[in-house]
């Protein structure tokens, strides 16, 4: 009694061990008259194939640090964001109007609302914010302003950058071909 493959799955991809092993049921029990033995062992002659070697390449581990999180304005209350127009702007201090200003501040940068601060970042068509970092406070990160990081000498490695900014390697990558043709495409106008 041959079984053909179609009906050796049954067309629920039953992989040809499984049916190799429903076959020999089936004989078993034609031949016997009873019900197929399940637990009798197969016989030696058969060649068992060994498992394959992964062909994947082994992945580094997950993050290390937290996602960035994200606020959406569309979700803070009327009164929530009453609180946000009292706190800030501070207008006791001055806040600096130019990169000389800023270069001159020591220690990390207060101005968490400026385009150029690491800490978080701020949708300018929707209001959302980003926050990069949301397992540190500001005056704990290493690197505060984007552009000191920019003007320190010698090149990063893109892990490194992405190190800073809370970014994989590859959307620092993509960033800096975007800023790239950006670049480009405007040289192109001149």
């Amino acid at each position: 009694m041959d079984i053909d493959k179609s009906a050796r799955d049954g067309g629920h991809g039953v992989s040809n061990m499984d049916a190799l092993t429903i076959e020999r049921a089936v004989r078993a029990s034609s031949s016997s008259g009873g019900s197929p033995d399940f637990e009798e062992e197969a016989p030696t002659t058969e060649l068992v194939r060994p498992l394959p070697e992964t062909s994947r390449k082994i992945r580094r581990g997950r993050r290390t640090r937290p996602r960035s999180k994200t606020i959406a304005m569309r979700r803070v209350t009327v009164a929530e964001r009453e609180i946000f127009a009292l706190m800030y702007p501070p207008e006791d201090v001055a806040r600096p109007q130019t990169r000389a200003e800023c270069r001159e501040h020591a220690g990390p940068c207060p101005w968490v609302a400026c385009k150029h601060h690491l800490y978080l970042d701020v949708n300018p068509v929707t209001g959302s914010i980003k926050i990069n970092f949301p397992d540190r406070e500001p005056w704990e990160l290493e690197h505060t302003c984007a552009l000191d990081v920019a003007e320190s000498a010698g090149g990063l490695t893109l892990e490194q950058v992405g190190e800073i900014t809370n970014l994989t390697r590859e959307r620092i990558r993509q960033v800096e071909a975007l800023g790239l043709s950006k670049l480009e495409h405007h040289r192109q106008l001149r």
